[in-house]
């Protein structure tokens, strides 16, 4: 199982990213799926969740900004992040998980949002 995290990078205040996670050996569309990001010595914080019955739950810090969708026929999850602020600057992580069984996590990609 493998969960290939993209998308991450440099950008400024107020800019947009689309983070991508594809799973790979796992019916994604089977699993629920969630995006954590972690800061520099803080813990790692769930960002966005969306079921495999399509239902989103967002942190209160990117209601409103962020996104999260699926695409089951290609195994992937996306965050689109927009008006990024300094304080999303991060390394974000997808996670699958299904009832009774292990979480797999993705590698992380980084997101460094400039002031």
């Amino acid at each position: 199982v493998q969960l290939q995290a993209s998308g991450g990078g440099l950008v400024q205040d107020g800019g947009s990213l689309r983070l991508s996670c594809a799973a790979s050996g796992i019916i994604s569309r089977l699993y629920d799926m969630a995006w954590y990001r972690q800061a520099p010595g803080q813990e790692r914080d769930l960002v966005a969740s969306i079921t495999k019955s399509i239902i989103t739950s967002y942190a209160d810090s990117v209601k409103g900004r962020f996104t999260i969708s699926r695409d089951n026929a290609k195994n992937t999850v996306f965050l689109q992040m927009n008006g990024l602020k300094p304080e999303d600057t991060a390394v974000y992580y997808c996670k699958a998980s299904i009832l009774g069984m292990k979480d797999y996590w993705g590698q992380g990609t980084e997101v460094t949002v400039s002031s």
